[in-house]
Parts: structure tokens; sequence; C-alpha cells
């Protein structure tokens, strides 16, 4: 009987151990866990933490065993030796994406909602956290793509004031080039591009090629833009009676005179696409771009909110009141940015 007793004294210290490091975990837990709602770094911190209690808490347990000194020393020593090799093979790339994700947010040189390419991605940026940056493609895919890549490799940015789209054709040595070049500024400008002008960027064998140029300051139509650049070259070197052809199917050719230029559309049969497919390609960028802006806002607010409380303590007795006012108002609107902002997040983070 007494040796029971014992076995359960030696026993104690393990349970109490086992039950401080549980009620820590899920008190830490649960904090954390209205911290971290919708805000995507705090999710990784998350998991961090609770990561590194778990750690704790299993030695914590190990050396609470009732074993002898130099068995403990012997199991500590060797969760030592894996947990070096862990980190030792983990915290290069673990390290480097977080100071690259700080080195971005530093210089600041993109935001969501901007358009991106990286070697052979291209998107607009739907997330930037701290490991990673996320883009949705042209196909609507969201592609995550490490900070570390983006902080080695160049990263083009679209220029939110506007950039320059262009379209190339190659035409044979027949065309006069004053005649292509008058077509293509007025491909441009139909397609409603600023300040066209258009390159020859080389002479071929067979062929001229020549490349088109217009300024889209309205960047979020970008690919339809494109699309519609290309359209009206068509269009613009038909009705100047210019044949786009293969300058090798020119030369190969056995049709006599014929000339493959399509007879014109009425206009009620032509294809009018009045809703713009970037709107639906771009869904999740277009609102982590529209959250972006209402933090900015709310970032002035508090701001705002700050100087007020200067000028309340400074203020005498009788301008206090109406500083109030203005803090509740302002307030107000806090309040509202930010319950925006947690529901546009929820929905967001729903149709992920």
């Amino acid at each position: 009987m007494d040796n029971f007793i014992n076995g359960l004294l030696d026993f104690k210290g393990l349970v109490i151990t086992i039950a401080a490091v549980f009620l820590i975990y899920t008190l830490t837990k649960k904090i954390l866990d209205r911290q971290s709602k919708n805000k995507t770094d705090y999710g990784i911190i998350r998991s961090a933490i609770l990561f590194g209690i778990m750690l704790v808490g299993f030695i914590a347990i190990v050396l609470a065993l009732p074993l002898g000194d130099s068995l403990k020393g012997q199991v500590t020593s060797l969760i030592g030796i894996v947990i070096s090799a862990v980190l030792a093979l983990s915290s290069a790339t673990f390290m480097g994406n977080a100071l690259a994700g700080i080195m971005i947010r530093m210089i600041s040189s993109f935001k969501p909602g901007d358009f991106i390419r990286v070697n052979e991605f291209f998107g607009r940026v739907s997330e930037r956290g701290l490991f990673h940056t996320e883009i949705q493609t042209e196909n609507r895919d969201l592609t995550t793509i490490p900070n570390l890549y983006l902080a080695t490799n160049a990263v083009h940015v679209t220029r939110s004031s506007g950039t320059f789209i262009s379209g190339i054709c190659s035409l044979g040595y027949d065309v006069n080039r004053q005649k292509i070049e008058t077509a293509l500024l007025d491909a441009a400008d139909r397609a409603g591009l600023q300040d066209g002008f258009v390159r020859i960027t080389e002479l071929g064998d067979f062929s001229v090629v020549y490349k088109v140029y217009g300024l889209l300051t309205e960047i979020k139509t970008v690919l339809s833009a494109q699309s519609r650049l290309n359209a009206m070259i068509l269009d613009a070197l038909h009705d100047a009676n210019i044949e786009i052809v293969s300058p090798n199917f020119m030369n190969q050719r056995q049709v006599g005179e014929t000339v493959f230029i399509p007879k014109k559309v009425k206009k009620h049969e032509e294809v009018v696409q009045t809703d713009s497919p970037e709107d639906k390609i771009f869904d999740k960028a277009e609102e982590a771009e529209s959250i972006e802006k209402r933090k900015e806002r709310l970032a002035d607010v508090e701001t705002k909110l700050k100087t007020l409380a200067d000028e309340l303590k400074a203020a005498e007795e009788d301008k206090k009141e109406t500083i109030n006012a203005r803090i509740e108002k302002w307030t107000a609107v806090k309040t509202k940015l930010q319950e925006k902002i947690d529901i546009q997040q929820e929905d967001m983070n729903s149709k992920n």
C-alpha cells in the first residue's frame, strides 16, 4: 500500500505539469484566435507561438517524468539535437522569406490590387503576407509566390497612372511603310489609347515587324484593352486595304490576284462585350484592393483621433466640449470602417 501511494506521489508533478501545459495552451489559443481574426500575418504568428508552447510543454513533461537524472539528461540532449537539426535545415528559407517580406513592406513597391509581373508570373496582388505574396492570374487562379523569390527577381509593377500596351504585326516589304504606320496609329486611337506611336522592331527576310503602342490610363482593363487593340489593328489595316497574311503564304500561294481581306459586317452583327472580364477574373484582387484602401482610410482616422486627443489635453474648458464632439464623430467613422473591413475580410476568406 505504501509503495502504491509513493508511486502516485511520484506522478503528482507529472500530472500538474500536464494540466498546466494544457491550460496555458488552451488560454493562449483562445486569445490568439480572437486577435488573428481576419489578419493574414497573425495566422502565421499564431501557429508559431502555439508550436513554441507545445515544444516547451513537451520538454517540461519529459523533465517531470519520474526518471533518473542521467536518463533525463540523455532524453533532453536528444530533443535538443533534433530541434537544432530541424532549425538548421528550415531556418534559412523561413527567415529568408520573413526578411524579404519585411523588405517588401518597407519598400512598398506594390500593394493589393496592383498588377505585377515576375518572370513567368503575371496577375493582380490579392494578398501580401509576411512569408508569401498571392496573385490572381488572368485565369482567375490564385498563385502563391514566396517573398524570397520576389526579393531576388525583378518585379514589374503596372503604374496606377497608366501603362503603355502594344500590338505587333508583320507585313510584307511591298506595303508602303507610311500607310501602315498611319493605319496602326488609327487602330490605337480606335482602341481608346492615348499618345500612340509606332516602332519598326525588325527587318526580317520576308517581312517588316511593326509594333504600335498606346497609353492606357484605366489599368484595371488591361486585358480587355490588349484584346481591343489587336481587334482594332485588324479593322484598321483592312479598312486601309492592307492585307494581313504570312509573307511565306504570299510567296507560295497560287490564287492569282485574290486579296484575303474579310468583308465588313453590319453594325448590328458586331460582337459587343458590355461586361468587363476583369471584374470576374480579378474578383479577389479587387476586393483586396478595396480592403487596403479602407485600411489606409482607417489609419488616417486613427491619426486624426490621436491629434484630437492631444488637442483636448491642451484645450481650455470652454473648447473641450467641441473637441469631444469631434472625437465622437471620428470614433463613429472608425467603428464603421472597421466593421466594413471585417465583413469584407470574412466574405473574401469564405470564397477562398
